[in-house]
């Protein structure tokens, strides 16, 4: 078994990468370390000597984002003698996304694709930073909601746990994915204060939908099928209100495999590179600004844009 006590993280990256490279999904590579637990606020890297040898103290969470880096999710470790552990990556299988899934255009997000498999508000690497979005917009003051791409309606349920007045609000969801909104029709039967729409965002004007004090879109106006500056600047002049908010959500993270794995992909890069991502996000931001919006961008595996105006409507 391989034994990293004393290798500097380059040369562990080094190691097991030549190793993974030649694995088939599933495969299972261990390799013993110092036990994480055998102290606490110490900083990766630094020495200890234990019993007269030395090693190199490294978090799970140095070892969590190494699996992640080697397209693998960390095992439960083993515990292997009185100072080390057994770490234990997984190697994912690569085909098992739905970024890869061969599905009709409209039903790849759809109840019966992987994506449905995938539930946002259970990771909290999402969830977190999206509820701190909603209370940045103050939601318990808005009272007409919009979500563009609203899927099965995830947006909605954290809307739901975090409002003090949910069945006053009036929620409208847009998505292009006929089972999807089925789908969220079927979980928010019992509420008359929630519509859903089957329909093309490109065209929402056909919907006479009015405006709105909160709009939100998570990782929807990046989709290869809109024009994404032209139908931002339109949704923010015809659809949000002088004194309204929007949330949107920009993914920065791929679902392979049952995991969220951090940072975007483009089709030209075998890695993870994140300059059209913040291209978006940064021509969303000074857009808003320009429309007297005070703007927040927070989050990781998804980034955030919060936008809250700053110039009440007369």
């Amino acid at each position: 078994m391989l034994n990293f006590s004393n290798q500097t993280m380059i040369q562990i990256i080094t190691t097991l990468k030549e190793i993974s490279q030649k694995l088939e999904p599933k495969t299972i590579i261990e390799f013993e370390v110092l036990n994480p637990d055998i102290c606490t606020s110490t900083y990766s890297g630094n020495i200890l000597n234990i019993e007269d040898k030395t090693y190199i103290y490294r978090g799970y969470k140095s070892w969590i984002d190494l699996a992640q880096i080697l397209n693998s999710r960390m095992l439960t470790p083993l515990i292997k003698s009185a100072h080390t552990v057994v770490i234990r990556f997984e190697k994912l299988n690569a085909d098992d996304s739905f970024h890869k899934s061969i599905i009709d255009k409209e039903e790849k997000y759809g109840e019966e694709s992987i994506f449905s498999e995938i539930h946002k508000n259970e990771e909290s690497a999402f969830i977190a930073h999206y509820v701190k979005a909603l209370e940045n917009t103050s939601i318990n003051n808005r009272t007409r909601i919009l979500n563009l791409g609203v899927n099965s309606g995830d947006e909605f349920e954290a809307i739901q746990n975090l409002s003090t007045n949910f069945k006053n609000l009036e929620l409208i969801g847009i998505d292009y994915c006929s089972s999807a909104i089925n789908a969220a029709k079927k979980k928010f039967k019992e509420y008359s204060n929630i519509s859903f729409f089957t329909h093309d965002i490109n065209d929402l004007s056909s919907l006479n939908l009015g405006v709105f004090d909160l709009i939100i879109s998570i990782g929807t106006l990046q989709s290869s099928n809109l024009e994404f500056n032209p139908l931002f600047m339109s949704v923010v002049q015809n659809y949000l209100k002088k004194d309204g908010a929007m949330i949107l959500g920009f993914p920065n993270c791929r679902w392979v495999d049952g995991e969220m794995i951090y940072g975007a992909r483009v089709k030209n890069y075998p890695f993870s590179e994140m300059g059209l991502l913040y291209k978006d996000v940064i021509f969303c931001k000074k857009y808003l600004q320009q429309k007297k919006f005070r703007v927040t961008i927070t989050g990781k595996d998804y980034i955030f844009l919060t936008a809250t105006s700053i110039k009440k409507e007369k």
